[in-house]
């Protein structure tokens, strides 16, 4: 089992930047891929960044690609997201994921095993 727990959410106007972290505890042993996700209420959960460990592969989703950078330390224990430029429309609910490992559906929520319980980002005017 692994255990996620993110921090790091709050209010900002446009423009501005936040750090979003996420700790892992658990056994992290043959967790190799790691992501970000975002929910608003009414919509379904959209994959943000991923990255996986042994290769460094990271994938991002279009509409953040050189706003957002995820990464995750070498004992693998925090998962990170900086996320700079901040967009209204980037306001939502930031989930961290993992999961075994591949590069196959990597932005797809429903092949992530792992959770935390999220943090709210609220960009505003």
């Amino acid at each position: 089992q692994v255990q996620l727990v993110e921090s790091g959410g709050g209010s900002v106007q446009v423009g501005g930047s936040l750090s979003l972290s996420c700790a892992a505890s658990g056994n992290t042993n043959g967790i190799y891929r790691w992501a970000w996700f975002r929910q608003v209420p009414g919509k379904g959960r959209e994959g943000v960044a991923s990255i996986l460990t042994y290769r460094g592969t990271k994938f991002y989703r279009d509409s953040v690609k050189g706003r957002v950078a995820i990464s995750l330390d070498n004992a693998k224990t925090t998962l990170y997201l900086q996320m700079n430029t901040l967009q209204i429309e980037d306001t939502a609910m930031y989930y961290c994921a993992s999961r075994g490992g591949g590069d196959c559906g990597a932005l797809l929520w429903a092949t992530y095993r792992y959770w935390g319980q999220g943090t709210q980002v609220t960009v505003s005017s």
